[in-house]
């Protein structure tokens, strides 16, 4: 069965795909990525429903509000060029 597919709906999609004890799973506009927990810790403690809720904002970025995190698709794209996705303080507990 041949698939068919809205561009429109491709373009402006997002979800996450799996949650995993190492990270989770993202479609972006027809494109998975892993976002590792080590590389992004916030989503190491969060639950379920504010993983879920991600949306997209424009064409360039992602949004947990739940978290308050927002990431660029760049980096997920290209994620040597940003090697401090977090940055941590003296004292900082993760």
């Amino acid at each position: 069965m041949k698939k068919i597919s809205n561009k429109n709906t491709e373009n402006t999609s997002i979800k996450v795909v799996s949650i995993h004890a190492e990270g989770i799973y993202l479609s972006v506009a027809g494109k998975d990525y892993f976002i590792s927990y080590n590389r992004v810790p916030w989503f190491r403690n969060a639950t379920v429903n504010e993983i879920m809720n991600v949306t997209l904002m424009g064409r360039m970025g992602i949004r947990w509000e739940d978290l308050d995190v927002d990431l660029e698709i760049d980096s997920l794209e290209h994620p040597e060029k940003y090697p401090h996705v977090i940055k941590r303080y003296e004292g900082e507990v993760l």
